[in-house]
């Protein structure tokens, strides 16, 4: 079978919203699956590399605000979060999408989407466990049961070991996609993975 696309992202990333839109279909035109990974930026890029948060940094930070913004506007995407609003804590939703990838993995893009939606669409705030109580999931997986595992000590385990296995990756920032051992970072990197899928590599 052919080898899926592994793809990384942080909640709390604009730019993982915006690639999660596209993910699926890229994979879908070149005959792959998507594997869905959590990752936490507050490791990889405040422990591990010891930067700033991307929007603290001078310089670079009013620029990406910017471009988000015009991002979403190319696009179309509708986003009742401004980058500038305040950050949630991911915690919860990582925690909670860690735990539906090891019991529902069938149901891990959906509820990616969910999350999403949720925080970015509609501008909720998902910092708490009991906040997931109000997603609208897919069938057979309820949004107290979500939540309920998110408050939980094997949620929080299951996200330890996957942001590891992002470190142990390579895997920096959000998005980033792994495919045949290769990794893109960032949604500007969409159309040159499509074009390794389609050259098969160079």
């Amino acid at each position: 079978m052919t080898a899926p696309l592994h793809f990384y992202f942080d909640f709390i990333s604009p730019y993982g919203y915006f690639a999660s839109l596209r993910i699926e279909s890229i994979a879908q035109r070149h005959g792959r699956a998507v594997e869905w990974h959590a990752m936490l930026l507050g490791v990889s890029v405040l422990k591990v590399m010891g930067l700033k948060p991307l929007l603290d940094t001078p310089l670079k930070g009013p620029y990406t605000e910017r471009d988000v913004l015009r991002h979403a506007r190319e696009h179309g995407i509708t986003m009742a979060r401004a980058p500038r609003d305040a950050v949630m804590n991911p915690l919860p939703c990582a925690r909670a999408f860690a735990w539906v990838r090891r019991h529902h993995p069938a149901q891990a893009a959906a509820v990616a989407h969910a999350i999403y939606g949720a925080y970015w669409g509609e501008g909720q705030d998902l910092s708490t466990p009991d906040a997931l109580r109000a997603l609208a999931l897919p069938d057979g997986l309820g949004a107290d049961a979500l939540a309920d595992a998110a408050a939980g000590d094997e949620a929080a385990a299951l996200l330890r070991a996957d942001v590891e296995a992002s470190l142990q990756a390579g895997v920096f920032g959000s998005p980033t996609v792994v495919v045949d051992g290769e990794l893109f970072w960032g949604v500007d990197k969409l159309d040159q993975l499509e074009r390794w899928l389609t050259r098969g590599g160079w």
